[in-house]
């Protein structure tokens, strides 16, 4: 099979969520890290003009963004499959995966976890507490309805792995290494979901670098 190669940033939970599924699929893969002031250079925008992680390349063709990406990787290896057969769980998938794109991630994650962990441990920025004060209540509808989307289920939509998952855990992994993110997932459903997913091979795999694990 032609080469996979992942462009990014290492860390990146959307990054870290195209390594889980092509590792979720056996799949040989390589990666090209990038240092953060990367993504805006004249060779990464030539792959990503919007310069945001990551990037992907299958033999001659090129790929951005995530969502793409996942969907991309599940058609070309069907085995085992990452989105339901059902309409129904395949669309409750294609809704978390919103609800991450459109609130959790934007208005929750990238707030919290900038502000705490790589903002002033990686980059020596200011603590903005408002910013993360302003978060909170938008991560507790989130978990709450992701929590309750899940019910009993194992995974996000159903009885098997979704790109859902692959997608979620990297971002809940993250949060969940601030004050603020295991705070919010104490006692949810959503905190036993996270250490199943924890201990799966593909996520083991994957860890933050270990800069981003000791700035936590």
């Amino acid at each position: 099979m032609t080469e996979f190669i992942v462009h990014g940033v290492p860390g990146s939970p959307f990054m870290r969520a195209v390594e889980v599924a092509l590792r979720e699929k056996s799949a040989p893969y390589r990666v090209r890290a990038m240092s953060p002031g990367e993504s805006k250079s004249p060779e990464y925008l030539a792959l990503h003009p919007f310069g945001r992680i990551p990037a992907f390349e299958h033999g001659d063709f090129r790929l951005y963004e995530t969502q793409a990406i996942l969907r991309y990787i599940d058609g070309v290896i069907p085995s085992p499959p990452l989105v339901p057969q059902d309409p129904r769980l395949a669309a409750r998938m294609n809704q978390i995966i919103g609800i991450n794109d459109c609130y959790f991630f934007p208005l929750v994650a990238r707030a919290i976890v900038f502000n705490r962990i790589v903002g002033p441990k990686l980059l020596n920025l200011p603590i903005d507490e408002a910013a993360i004060a302003a978060a909170i209540p938008e991560g507790r509808r989130c978990i709450g309805e992701i929590e309750r989307l899940l019910g009993e289920q194992p995974f996000l939509a159903g009885e098997r792995l979704s790109l859902a998952d692959v997608l979620f855990a990297p971002q809940l992994d993250f949060l969940a290494a601030t004050p603020e993110g295991a705070s919010l997932l104490a006692g949810t459903r959503l905190n036993a979901w996270l250490g199943r997913m924890r201990a799966r091979p593909s996520m083991i795999a994957t860890p933050r670098p270990l800069a981003l694990q000791a700035a936590a």
